[in-house]
């Protein structure tokens, strides 16, 4: 049986040579040579038991798709993997492959909270857990309690969140597993005051955000005690520009596609980032930006020449 006739078998949509500029943030990239639509955790589980390369595409709002695209199989999780499912007052589980603005949105409309360290951040639950995503109002680690996932070769397997080790925009887990719901603990009194804050910070965002633009967010994590912008804004990046990508005018942390950027240009506006800031101030960034396709190893590192 061939390849696509298994993926049929499991019943998974799969969608040859599928563009994945247009599903992606930065709107930048090749296509994808297989892109699976995963609706069910037994879906999953039997690709992952075939062996083959897998990429979990989310939103992609943090993916720097190759140029040349994705080799193997990418997924999309939807179907059970995106709902919601209250387990009680104040817990439910989350599908991975719900997007974080549906999210607090259907929170929103049973009188619940919890979700604000989401206002605003792009992509998926699955996303947000595996990198610890959050605002000044909070972190993801603030609100998993437990995560299930499933490994290479299929096992499905549950772990409270302290086996995550959440540290700054990072969790542990295990070598190519993929996130398939999370167990949020959600808040059932002072909701009002918490969605005025939420939409405080919605509201701050858009004054200082490129949100014009395509971007992936925040290009980098803050380093300790200062931010990230700031250092590109006084390395004197701030507006620079490689072919149609730029650092953005507005915020230094935001690389933007201005119309027609290609991947591997904002792959060496990051270089350019990363090695200035590093040269005049010693202090070298590391980049929230995950690779997606065929990067070489120092794809972003400023010792790369360009």
């Amino acid at each position: 049986m061939s390849l696509d006739d298994t993926l049929t078998a499991l019943g998974v949509k799969v969608s040859p040579n599928q563009r994945l500029d247009r599903l992606v943030y930065w709107r930048v990239g090749g296509p994808a040579e297989r892109l699976l639509d995963i609706s069910t955790v037994a879906q999953l589980q039997g690709v992952m038991a075939l062996g083959e390369p897998v990429t979990v595409l989310g939103r992609g709002s943090n993916a720097l798709v190759h140029d040349d695209g994705v080799p193997g199989l990418t997924l999309r999780l939807g179907g059970e993997l995106a709902e919601l499912n209250l387990i009680s007052a104040d817990r439910a589980w989350v599908g991975a492959g719900l997007g974080l603005t549906v999210l607090i949105n259907r929170l929103d409309k049973l009188g619940l909270a919890g979700a604000e360290p989401f206002a605003g951040v792009p992509g998926t639950v699955g996303g947000a857990v595996v990198m610890n995503a959050g605002t000044t109002l909070g972190e993801a680690k603030d609100l998993v309690e437990a995560v299930e996932f499933v490994l290479p070769g299929g096992e499905l397997r549950q772990v409270p969140a302290e086996a995550l080790r959440f540290a700054y925009r990072h969790a542990e887990l295990p070598e190519g597993a993929i996130l398939t719901r999370a167990l949020l603990r959600l808040i059932t009194e002072g909701v009002e005051a918490r969605i005025t804050q939420r939409k405080a910070l919605l509201e701050r965002r858009k004054a200082t955000q490129p949100l014009d633009l395509p971007s992936c967010g925040s290009t980098f994590t803050n380093p300790p005690g200062d931010f990230a912008g700031r250092l590109i804004e006084a390395a004197g990046l701030k507006g620079a520009q490689i072919g149609g990508a730029q650092i953005s005018p507005k915020h230094a942390n935001f690389f933007v596609n201005t119309g027609d950027a290609t991947a591997a240009q904002l792959a060496a506006l990051i270089r350019l980032a990363r090695r200035e800031v590093l040269r005049q101030f010693g202090v070298l960034l590391t980049p929230e930006v995950r690779l997606i396709g065929p990067w070489p190893d120092d794809a972003l590192s400023p010792d790369r020449p360009d």
